[in-house]
């Protein structure tokens, strides 16, 4: 192992943010960074074949495999919450959906006290950070490191669903990260040649060789050093020993949502009375520190089909194999997909500015975080709330970095997002009704034909939705006297500490995390390297323009 004991710059966390930052840092010569991951590295082809993905989520070798307290308004039930412990983090575990949000969320977080994160100014961050296979325009970028391709499956399925939604009324988007997010259309996913693209893949094996980076796996961040306020290194785990290493710059967590806020107080930066309750030291009172947590959740609305057309022959274990060979050998064939790669997103009802419900569409039946393959050709839509207004909090156990910390998302909590959730079953069960879907459609399977008042539904709602895997807003950017760190990612109240990665949205974004978290990624390495900002986009949006009036 390097003994090094002094760099410029320290990153936690080798995920979506942090590969970024080395990338970025490392590209100076005169930088010498040091990049910590708890997890492995990311070679398994487990990671990288897209169809593959289930696998990561149902162990704990690349996988955090954290799991919440019971829920009061979810039947108490535990919920599980997989987050990436591998280099890429959880973009080598997730379901490789590249979706932005909206416009309006970024221009929300300025009000809310994020000044320069406003859509004008994030979108040519989005735009730096990739390329995107159909080519670049005003809003995609077509020279950046992260490979972005929009799903091309002919299964007819995908396009039963489109137009499904267009019959019921809804808008067709041919790009829901261009000017339109609203609408029905063909995802964008990180996927590149057949292969994952993780920020692993995109931004950080290609500078490995650089001789002022260095990277180290199975390395368990358990404090941030201080001297008075000032963060001067971390001490981390690693093969049983214990290292300590100085930073001469400054130290950068890019942990995520969870694992971020727990290092800040294990290394006295949270609310003081909390701390001082493990005998934890303060160095800095933040009442916020892992507060405002926020999360969407999702549920499958699911259909029968009638035509031998789905995945389910293709998990049969004969045809597994013929599949995983083509894979191997081609990197093409059905191995080469996450196969969601149609969806939508529209509006619960009029008087919404922006769309507030995402749909994922999978020509298969799979429960149970994928655990629980089905037993027969069927269809299915995940479907959830983009904006929930419940919020949580997480809080540290033990004063013991190996243990998980307490996660209370308090889902379902208020009644706007019951009624979300209520109108997520009924709007999909609209679009399963529609024309195009008559050649496929056979009963449906979830809720179920019994399942019909408001009260059956909401019962439902309770004992089958689960987290879309989006922790976020724990470390929230801003100025009030919950706010973690300012507009230039710099932890309040301390010096040389930032964090870098979801955890510093002030609020959820409507649609997944990846994509804005590599976004916060390339801004605030801008930021922290005295960059010039790039120059602020004034692409224009679309706003459906009766929305006032109308839901659709």
């Amino acid at each position: 192992m390097n003994k090094m004991k002094k760099t410029d710059y320290i990153i936690v966390g080798a995920g979506s943010a942090g590969c970024i930052l080395a990338n970025r840092f490392s590209a100076d010569p005169d930088n010498s960074v040091l990049l910590l991951e708890a997890g492995p590295k990311d070679n398994s082809w487990k990671i990288q074949m897209p169809a593959a993905l289930t696998y990561n989520l149902d162990n704990d070798k690349y996988n955090w495999y954290y799991k919440t307290e019971p829920q009061a308004h979810m039947n108490n039930r535990q919920l599980y919450w997989p987050r990436g412990r591998v280099l890429g983090g959880s973009s080598s575990l997730n379901a490789m959906v590249y979706v932005r949000g909206h416009a309006l969320d970024y221009d929300r977080w300025a009000e809310e006290g994020a000044t320069g994160w406003s859509y004008a100014d994030c979108l040519p961050y989005f735009r730096k950070a990739e390329t995107r296979e159909k080519g670049g325009d005003a809003y995609r970028g077509s020279d950046g490191p992260l490979h972005v391709s929009t799903g091309k499956n002919p299964n007819e399925l995908f396009d039963a669903f489109i137009q499904a939604g267009v019959d019921a009324g809804y808008p067709f988007t041919d790009d829901m990260n261009g000017y339109q997010q609203e609408g029905f259309g063909r995802m964008d996913m990180t996927i590149h040649k057949g292969k994952r693209w993780s920020t692993a893949s995109a931004y950080l094996r290609p500078v490995l060789n650089r001789s002022n980076l260095t990277v180290e796996t199975g390395a368990l961040t358990t404090r941030i050093l201080f001297e008075g306020r000032r963060a001067v290194g971390i001490e981390y785990a690693q093969g049983g020993q214990s290292h300590q290493v100085h930073a001469d710059r400054e130290v950068i967590l890019c942990g995520g949502a969870i694992n971020s806020p727990q290092l800040l107080m294990l290394s006295g930066i949270g609310k003081a009375d909390d701390l001082k309750a493990l005998d934890i030291p303060v160095v800095a009172d933040l009442p916020g520190v892992g507060q405002n947590l926020q999360d969407h959740l999702e549920l499958y609305v699911q259909q029968e089909c009638v035509q031998p057309i789905t995945l389910f022959d293709a998990m049969k274990p004969h045809n597994m194999v013929k599949i995983g060979i083509e894979w191997f050998l081609f990197k093409t064939g059905l191995c080469a997909s996450a196969h969601l790669e149609a969806g939508a997103f529209i509006r619960s009802q009029a008087g919404v500015k922006h769309p507030d419900i995402q749909y994922h569409f999978l020509p298969a039946l799979v429960n149970d975080h994928g655990r629980d393959q089905g037993d027969r050709h069927a269809f299915q839509a995940h479907v959830g709330p983009m904006r929930p207004t419940s919020r949580g909090y997480l809080k540290l156990a033990s004063s013991d970095p190996r243990q998980h910390p307490i996660i209370q998302p308090n889902c379902l909590e208020t009644e706007q997002d019951r009624r979300e959730m209520r109108d997520c079953v009924k709007l999909t069960r609209e679009i399963f009704a529609q024309k195009a879907f008559e050649p496929y459609r056979g009963a449906e399977l979830k809720p179920g034909p019994e399942v019909k008042t408001d009260a059956e539904i909401d019962a439902f709602v309770r004992e089958k939705s689960d987290s879309a895997y989006h922790p976020s807003c724990t470390c929230k950017m801003g100025q009030d006297e919950m706010a973690v760190v300012d507009h230039t990612t710099r932890v309040h109240g301390v010096e040389n500490l930032r964090v870098v990665d979801a955890s510093i949205m002030p609020s959820i974004v409507s649609g997944n995390l990846n994509a804005p978290t590599i976004m916060i990624g390339e801004k605030a390495a801008d930021i922290i390297l005295g960059a010039q900002p790039l120059e602020p986009s004034n692409a224009p949006v679309y706003q459906a323009e009766n929305y006032e009036t109308a839901q659709r």
